[in-house]
């Protein structure tokens, strides 16, 4: 297979590249040049944002493209536009954030879907930009070449939004960690490793329409998440868990300031972890255990010395020190008789 990422040097577009390097497929990215390229792949130079950026794919032909844009739609329907008789298929990694909020749990491909999205929009709000992106990948290919791919939350090695790697670093660090209870809160996520293989399973099947990816319900849950963390940093944390009604009345903010984490019996949580994912299951999609999936980001993490890429465009994630040691002393205060 002949296969072009746009982007393809940062977490989940480098995770595909490795999983496409893997099975020996003929590579070439498309990149702005600020990260290197992973070893045996082709690389070519733009800047999808500036006129002319995309000069270097004028010529080339691929059997698939898989792109991972998040910002101004009509940067996927330039591409989209230029490649749709020089490309065989194309995987657009949208996110389950194009769905009306909030999708109730159990939703599945058929929920409603955000309005106001355009394909030739500039950049307005993720989910909007999301769909935006979807719209522009089905206005070039149809309906019958694109695959879109619905991703939840998205962990892994070579994060760089700052989820997994503050927990890992906050384990490591050790003493008493504050753990969002319940210790039995289901989760939904996809390792990237596994988003990638599933990916290039459909195109090479010819899948097209939406799936969401991410994890069945029963996979993991926030126990097993940061028990995983905390085994395989030896730091000697000390996990803590305490009730959400403790943590929202201190101020902390669900999902950022406690990555993943979000409270039960909520709106957000239902929407971030609640989803159907038969379709997608159906399809092929597997997903290694969580252990591997936090141990192989430790492994990668303590590469690069303790410190993970952060994209600029995200907020930084993670709750102070003195902040966490306040909340861990109100749910000792709870404790007592």
């Amino acid at each position: 297979m002949r296969l072009l990422v746009l982007g393809g040097t940062e977490f989940v577009g480098r995770a595909v590249v490795e999983e496409a390097r893997g099975r020996g497929w003929d590579v070439t990215v498309f990149h702005r040049g600020r990260h290197a390229a992973p070893a045996g792949v082709r690389a070519l130079h733009g800047d999808r944002t500036a006129p002319g950026g995309l000069a270097a794919l004028s010529g080339g032909a691929w059997d698939a493209v898989v792109d991972t844009w998040s910002a101004a739609p009509r940067a996927v329907r330039e591409a989209a536009r230029l490649l749709r008789e020089r490309a065989g298929r194309y995987a657009y990694v949208s996110s389950c954030s194009v769905y009306d909020w909030a999708p109730p749990a159990g939703y599945t491909e058929d929920a409603p879907l955000v309005g106001g999205a355009s394909p030739d929009a500039e950049q307005t709000d993720y989910a909007r930009d999301k769909r935006g992106g979807e719209l522009a990948a089905l206005d070039a290919f149809g309906a019958d070449r694109t695959l879109l791919v619905r991703a939840g939350l998205i962990l892994g090695p070579y994060e760089n939004v700052g989820r997994l790697p503050w927990w890992l670093t906050r384990t490591a660090r050790g003493g008493r960690v504050l753990a969002p209870g319940p210790r039995d809160l289901p989760l939904q996520y996809v390792d990237a490793r596994d988003l990638a293989a599933w990916t290039l399973d459909g195109v090479e099947r010819g899948l097209s329409g939406p799936y969401n990816l991410m994890s069945p319900q029963g996979h993991a849950t926030m126990g097993t998440l940061l028990e995983a963390c905390a085994a395989v940093t030896g730091g000697g944390a000390e996990l803590r868990w305490t009730d959400p009604e403790v943590i929202l009345a201190a101020g902390i903010e669900p999902w950022t300031q406690l990555p993943v984490w979000v409270p039960p019996g909520s709106d957000m949580h239902d929407a971030l972890h609640g989803a159907d994912v038969s379709r997608a299951v159906a399809a092929g999609l597997r997903c290694r255990p969580v252990e591997r999936t936090v141990a192989d980001t430790w492994d990668w993490l303590r590469s690069l010395g303790g410190v993970a890429p952060q994209r600029p465009d995200r907020p930084l994630k993670g709750v102070a020190p003195e902040t966490e040691a306040k909340v861990l002393a109100a749910a000792d205060a709870r404790q007592l008789p």
